[in-house]
């Protein structure tokens, strides 16, 4: 299995990528449907026209054109998606820790009791590893 290098991707997904925030710029400007489309419509045109580049100087040259263009003309607000980094939701939900079941009443585990049941069988099983791995819990390394 491959693994991709992290930093280093291929022109064509510096293409697409350019592509998309290009697209989610003229989202950003243009709030009615029929002239976004239509401008993504223009915008399409515009990357198809120079699909078939071969020389990978030229292509790098309208890429870089691309990024700057892009970045000459994006949205002084550009939408964000509740969920997404900067979104008005980004996060929101806490989860909560593991420990926090140990504190349930006995009669909410009553209510799961094969899990429960599991849960404590595996905490057995990782103290157990635990004490393998690293050797049992001395308290007196606690006072010093």
């Amino acid at each position: 299995m491959s693994v991709p290098i992290p930093g280093i991707t291929t022109h064509a997904r510096q293409v697409c990528s350019l592509y998309k925030r290009a697209l989610r710029n003229l989202e950003a400007w243009y709030d009615r449907r029929y002239i976004f489309r239509y401008r993504a419509v223009l915008l399409r045109q515009r990357f198809e026209e120079n699909r078939n580049v071969t020389d990978i100087r030229a292509a790098s040259q309208l890429l870089a054109d691309g990024e700057k263009e892009l970045f000459e003309t994006q949205h002084w607000q550009p939408r964000k998606f509740a969920g997404s980094p900067g979104g008005c939701a980004f996060q929101r939900e806490v989860i909560p820790p593991d420990w926090i079941l140990d504190y349930w009443h006995p009669l909410e585990k009553a209510q799961y009791p094969e899990y429960f049941k599991r849960r404590e069988e595996r905490k057995k099983e990782f103290v157990a590893w635990w004490e393998k791995q690293y050797g049992k819990h001395n308290p007196e390394d606690l006072h010093h």
